[in-house]
């Protein structure tokens, strides 16, 4: 029998030559890949979001300092003003060494709290840092220009507010890259009223400044009015970035009586400046001293402006302390929040990848086992079962139809099930066709078995009659024939007999 050529297999990397394990885990690999490529882009964003919202907790521990030292500076300033423009007398300078040495220990807490801090700053951030450094490290010989020699009370202040300018720099580092709305607009709305803060305090000084000496120079005036402009400027900021409960807040605190005489004072002041320059101009007089009785309850206008106003500069540092609060528990919040989203979607992802595992297990052993079986009772029965069928009926007298043709065991009902069944098919057909040949050489054997007997017996009767004919011969001529036709006769009748066998 010619051997079969079988069609060519093409290439081992070929898709149709893959293994249906290799192509299932292929067709379940790739969208697991891609889920959890995306759920691991999702967790990076996560704990990215947490550590950023970190680091706004972190930069808010530092502003939060730098906010103390803004405030404890800024007295510390208008002190030294009040101290110059009263002559350098003797009754200032206790307080005012009182507060420095308080803001010496602020300064120690703010560079401190910036060595831990600058790590998490952008580079302008980091740069301002530098800056502010150098800013204090120059304080005390500040100090020792306001204290020791003749420099005039404003350009004191001057030297105070670039320094505390370039620490109020650095607010603009609180919330950067954060994406919640809410701390966003609560950093704005403590950036507003920091800066309010440090402009009430520049009003304070500058209008101390006047009060000792009697009148403000045109300067002075200016940068007063240009202080009292900005500090409702950045009310107005804060009030359009701070939420309703926020404005409540500074409503509730930034007022009471201490801060409405503060404000009528400020109006005080410049009503009688400007009536002060109005005679000035129409008389052609000059240096008069028209700060006098701002308030007419009490001959302290100084004293009782300085306390006035401290009040208010504390109430807005008091709200910016809150506000710094909220700032914090909202980054915590957020960040604790986005920790905890980074877990779950962690879950998630290995949740997904047991659940892809087992459903890939799963659906590769449904198919497997019954595709390995099928394969392995093909083989068996093409090997053993078929031809120890056909060897029994060609053997035996058997009748096909009495013959058991096991199935193969697979009872699916999807194309594994069909193709077992239609091999059962081709099994029953190929016993069936053993069946029909068996029978057929079973009559085809009877055929010559009966045409060798039925000759065997004329040629028995054909030797009988020749073996008379023989006994009555006389002639040798004639009897030589009949030896030689009962020689024809007798291979006849080993013919049939070997026929027959």
């Amino acid at each position: 029998m010619p051997e079969v050529q079988l069609p060519k297999s093409g290439s081992p990397l070929a898709l149709r030559n893959w293994r249906v394990r290799t192509r299932l885990i292929a067709l379940i690999a790739i969208p697991t890949i891609v889920a959890v490529v995306l759920g691991a882009l999702r967790v990076t964003s996560s704990i990215g979001s947490a550590q950023q919202y970190q680091v706004v907790g972190e930069v808010n521990t530092l502003i939060t300092q730098v906010g103390e030292l803004v405030r404890d500076l800024g007295l510390e300033r208008d002190l030294a003003s009040r101290y110059v423009a009263s002559g350098r007398s003797g009754g200032e300078l206790d307080r005012l060494a009182g507060q420095q040495r308080i803001v010496d220990v602020s300064v120690g807490r703010v560079l401190s709290s910036a060595k831990n801090t600058e790590g998490s700053l952008s580079e302008i951030g980091r740069r301002s840092l530098d800056r502010i450094r150098t800013r204090l490290s120059q304080l005390r010989s500040l100090r020792d220009t306001a204290t020791k020699t003749q420099l005039p009370p404003l350009p004191t202040m001057e030297k105070y507010s670039e320094t505390i300018a370039e620490l109020l720099q650095l607010y603009d580092e609180l919330a950067q890259g954060a994406a919640d709305e809410q701390l966003i607009s609560t950093s704005a709305a403590l950036r507003a009223v920091a800066r309010a803060e440090e402009e009430a305090s520049k009003q304070r000084g500058l209008l101390a400044i006047a009060l000792e000496r009697g009148s403000f120079e045109e300067t002075e005036f200016n940068a007063f009015l240009d202080a009292g402009s900005k500090r409702n400027s950045e009310r107005a900021a804060f009030r359009s970035a701070a939420t309703l409960q926020q404005r409540q807040m500074f409503d509730d605190t930034v007022a009471n009586l201490k801060i409405g005489r503060a404000e009528f004072y400020i109006d005080r002041a410049v009503l009688l400046h400007n009536n002060a320059v109005g005679v000035a101009s129409s008389n052609n007089v000059t240096g008069t001293r028209y700060l006098r009785r701002l308030d007419t309850g009490s001959n302290d206008d100084a004293g009782r402006w300085f306390d006035s106003i401290s009040d208010t500069v504390d109430r807005l540092h008091q709200v910016q302390k809150n506000l710094g609060v909220q700032v914090a528990t909202r980054s915590t919040d957020v960040a604790s929040a986005d920790r905890q989203l980074a877990a779950i979607n962690i879950a998630i992802v290995v949740g997904l990848l047991i659940l892809v595992l087992v459903i890939t297990a799963i659906m590769a052993g449904s198919l497997v086992r019954p595709l390995r079986r099928l394969r392995g009772d093909a083989l068996k029965i093409a090997g053993q079962t078929l031809p120890n069928l056909v060897r029994q009926l060609r053997e035996t007298d058997v009748s096909p139809d009495k013959l058991r043709v096991p199935p193969i065991e697979i009872n699916s009902k999807d194309e594994i099930g069909e193709v077992a069944r239609a091999f059962d098919e081709v099994h029953r057909e190929a016993v069936r066709l053993a069946g029909e040949e068996s029978k057929l050489r079973a009559n085809v054997n009877a055929m010559f078995v009966n045409l060798s007997r039925r000759s065997q017996t004329l040629v028995e009767r054909q030797i009988t009659l020749i073996d008379g004919l023989e006994q009555g011969e006389q002639d040798e001529q004639r009897l030589g024939n009949l030896f030689k036709l009962d020689h024809l006769a007798t291979r006849m009748r080993r013919n049939s007999e070997n026929l027959l066998v």
